[in-house]
């Protein structure tokens, strides 16, 4: 199985994450460090859609830029400005895998598409 994961190596649970996927047997593993090659708002849509959430279930909220943007009252559109703008605003790790896609907090959550 391929598993794609859209990574922060400074954030706990990305790091835990990933870990689970490297010790899971027959997983072939892609990392995309997020911060330094964002997706483009098209694959982040998509990965929103096949998570069933939308662009604010993704968004970190507690990041204070979040609030200096006024991202609390923002649409969807606006939100998904932000997060090609400034990748930081992108919730992690995102997981994909031919069964599904997951926002992996708490980490466990990949298991559900592995």
């Amino acid at each position: 199985m391929k598993a794609t994961i859209w990574h922060n190596p400074r954030c706990g649970t990305s790091r835990k994450t990933l870990e689970i996927l490297e010790q899971t047997p027959d997983v072939d593993v892609t990392v995309i460090e997020y911060l330094k090659t964002p997706p483009t708002r098209d694959r982040l849509s998509a990965l929103y859609a096949r998570a069933g959430m939308t662009p604010r279930d993704g968004l970190r909220a507690k990041e204070p830029l979040a609030a200096e943007l006024g991202l609390s009252d923002a649409d969807d559109a606006a939100i998904l400005d932000a997060m090609m703008a400034h990748p930081i605003l992108i919730n992690r790790p995102l997981v994909e895998t031919e069964k599904g896609v997951r926002l992996c907090r708490p980490q466990e959550l990949v298991r559900e598409i592995l």
